[in-house]
């Protein structure tokens, strides 16, 4: 695991003093070694933390004869396999750590290597006698990659503040960026918050040769081929998948543990390390005062029944005082509010192991969700035709009209128009924040005519309309899988855990269990009401009953009581401050409507105030910073 850097100059040198500042800025992601080559056209950086071959895993690591060289940040959980199979083809090696697999394995497969890897992991390979660079990133997006293109001259790191430190990148704001944080509480691949700069999707390959640069993706999903299967051997085989996806995730030479939230998911995760561990699993949670929000009794029990070494920590509301740290760590704006206690339980587990093991891609794969069922339900609707659905929504719309949010006429009426959208459009209502009117009325005209007609619903739109998915469920599950998963949860963790030098790793993410989790029939995971149908059934008599059974409740924070009790002055003394106008972006009177109608308990504005607030921290934190500041984040 590290963070990795690299320039590529075709027609020149490379500036070493450059790549040494990209490398110092992404520090904490490799704080045990640190490592670079360069050479004419090309230069290689990494940041280690060591947790295979602590001794001889540095990077740039080379092939037999010096003409492949490579640099990865991630885990590959099979290379015990292809180094057996390497060594059998003639391959020699000069260490035990994962990273050097992936020299020999292009030698014999090319930019194919990526369909033989079982892991996480960003990449890049210098091969020497094509004068050609190949990145790469894993299936699920679970490490981030971000590119940029300066004339001839290529840049790429593991987080958007490496790339910054070139002080001749251009840095212009890209306002589909922000228009799509605003909407989805992040910024979605490609974008990113600067013009300049790309994030590579995930289960994508870079190939730059002969001043060509060629995106090209390997995988995808596929959720039309289903099993036929009964019950029992169901229950079987994911119990199996999850097990080995598990053991393969606690290779290590180093401390190890779980997050254990008290969901179904990461219970799962710790039920699975138990069961394969010689030694008391060490499990961390994260609660707060409110009880609304806490899930601490639920992962006690967990704790308890698997008799781990459990440690806990409370978030309150001073917490806030890490704005600026999440604005810093993160690069652009972030907006989902579970950064906060996932950086604290990031903190937390870092005092006692350096990997961690969790539960995310549980929801993704296996319909956990709430929106998954609301789905279903209004899927009902799309045998209609969409002339009688305009017609009654119209009518209802207008026996409603006056009703007030909330009401039972503004529910009527808004339960109406969600019914006469296209299923992707209802889709997308269950995830955007500040919907495409809310948005008209907060920015500013110069920031809309610079968007130039372009909206944020397209991200979300066009991920559903070239989905390969047939039933509605499998495409819910698809979409988010595309966008959701990639855009929020998983840079969520990995920024928060790098922050604290901690790898996080997630065996729902394993692709061998994501393909049998989309193979499954959709009734087998969503049954009526219930979610996680087949996941449940493979944990019953293991899991606690009061967790497999409980309602979801997500991994949410107070913001609502917290903006109107503890930190209610706190929207209006950033959001309000004349610095705020001068940016261009927001227009001052739908903010200070927000800030009143939440301040008197008639609209919970709380999720929309805390996206603002992050905006503001993003751009103090990183936009008004000196250019080429390679500090380590702090």
């Amino acid at each position: 695991m590290c963070g990795i850097a690299g320039i590529l100059n075709p027609h020149g040198a490379v500036d070493e003093e450059l790549l040494n500042r990209m490398c110092r800025a992404i520090e904490h992601r490799g704080p045990d070694s640190g490592g670079t080559h360069v050479e004419p056209g090309v230069g290689l950086g990494a940041r280690r933390l060591a947790i295979i071959d602590i001794d001889g895993g540095d990077q740039p690591i080379w092939n037999e004869d010096g003409t492949v060289a490579v640099v990865m940040n991630g885990e590959i959980y099979n290379h015990l396999e292809l180094r057996k199979r390497l060594l059998e083809h003639g391959h020699r090696f000069r260490s035990r750590v994962d990273t050097e697999v992936l020299v020999h394995l292009y030698e014999d497969r090319g930019e194919r290597l990526v369909d033989d890897l079982r892991g996480m992991f960003a990449f890049a390979i210098w091969d020497r006698r094509r004068r050609s660079l190949l990145l790469g990133r894993d299936r699920a997006g679970k490490k981030p990659l971000f590119w940029a293109q300066r004339g001839p001259i290529l840049l790429f790191a593991s987080e958007l503040r490496a790339l910054l430190q070139d002080p001749e990148l251009a840095r212009d704001v890209d306002p589909r960026a922000i228009d799509a944080y605003l909407t989805l509480q992040y910024v979605p691949h490609p974008l990113s918050a600067f013009s300049s700069v790309r994030k590579l999707p995930p289960a994508s390959v870079i190939r730059v040769e002969d001043a060509r640069t060629k995106i090209r993706r390997y995988w995808r999903l596929d959720h039309s081929r289903k099993l036929e299967i009964d019950q029992a051997e169901l229950e079987e085989r994911i119990g199996a998948e999850l097990r080995e996806a598990t053991r393969i995730r606690l290779m290590s030479e180093v401390p190890l543990g779980a997050f254990l939230s008290g969901g179904i998911d990461s219970s799962a995760v710790v039920a699975a390390m138990a069961e394969q561990s010689s030694a008391p699993v060490k499990t961390f949670s994260i609660g707060f005062p409110d009880q609304a929000f806490d899930e601490v009794r639920y992962a006690r029990l967990v704790a308890e029944r698997f008799a781990t070494d459990h440690h806990e920590f409370e978030v309150r509301p001073e917490a806030l005082s890490i704005m600026p740290r999440l604005a810093r760590h993160y690069g652009e704006p972030f907006g989902d509010p579970s950064a906060i206690p996932t950086f604290y339980l990031a903190e937390l587990t870092s005092r006692h192991v350096t990997v961690a093991l969790n539960g995310d891609g549980g929801d993704e794969s296996f319909a956990g969700y709430p929106r998954y069922t609301r789905g279903r339900r209004m899927g009902a609707l799309d045998g209609v035709p969409a002339s009688v659905k305009r017609g009654t929504a119209r009518l209802v719309a207008l026996a409603a009209a006056g009703g007030k949010n909330g009401s039972v006429r503004g529910r009527a009426s808004r339960l109406a128009e969600v019914a006469a959208m296209e299923p992707w459009e209802r889709y997308a209502t269950s995830l955007i924040s500040f919907d495409r009117r809310q948005r008209d009325a907060l920015l500013s005209d110069d920031f809309k005519r610079s968007l130039g007609g372009w909206r944020a619903e397209s991200i979300l739109g066009n991920a559903w309309l070239s989905s390969p998915a047939h039933e509605l469920v499998d495409r819910m599950m698809d979409v988010d899988i595309e966008t959701y998963l990639p855009g929020d949860l998983l840079p969520k963790v990995d920024i928060a855990t790098m922050a604290h030098s901690l790898e996080a790793r997630s065996p729902f993410l394993d692709h061998v269990l994501m393909e049998l989790a989309a193979s499954l029939p959709t009734k087998s995971k969503l049954d009526g009401p219930t979610p996680k149908r087949a996941l449940k059934s493979a944990l019953r008599g293991l899991v606690p009953e009061e967790v497999l059974d409980r309602p979801k409740m997500g991994f949410g924070v107070p913001l609502s009581s917290w903006f109107r009790h503890e930190l209610r002055e706190l929207p209006g003394e950033r959001l309000l401050d004349p610095s705020v106008d001068g940016r261009g972006y927001l227009q001052r009177a739908p903010i200070e409507q927000m800030i009143r109608e939440h301040h008197a308990g008639s609209v919970d504005h709380s999720l929309r105030l805390w996206l603002l607030l992050q905006l503001d921290s993003w751009h103090r934190e990183v936009v008004e910073v000196p250019i080429g500041s390679s500090e380590p984040v702090r």
